[in-house]
């Protein structure tokens, strides 16, 4: 078991170089996938807020009386998006 070890003390510069190696790799992999969880988010709240604002319209036209739904949903058909 001695011989073995004093064998492996030529191969410990590799060896910690490879440790580093992996992990500065595993700290660029944990970096990126951060930045594209932040991205997902951003995308997900810019839906939902597209979202509630078309629930919103939604709501108004079904609890105003006075107008005609089928009058305004052509209106919201023909209003470009944003």
């Amino acid at each position: 078991m001695e011989d073995m070890v004093y064998a492996l003390i030529p191969l410990a510069p590799f060896i910690v170089g490879g440790l580093f190696i992996w992990t500065k790799h595993q700290q660029k992999m944990i970096e990126k996938q951060s930045e594209m969880t932040a991205e997902k988010a951003a995308q997900y709240a810019a839906q939902t807020e597209r979202l509630e604002a078309r629930v919103r319209v939604l709501e108004r036209i079904v609890t105003d009386r006075g107008i005609d739904v089928a009058q305004e949903i052509d209106k919201l058909r023909d209003a470009p998006l944003n």
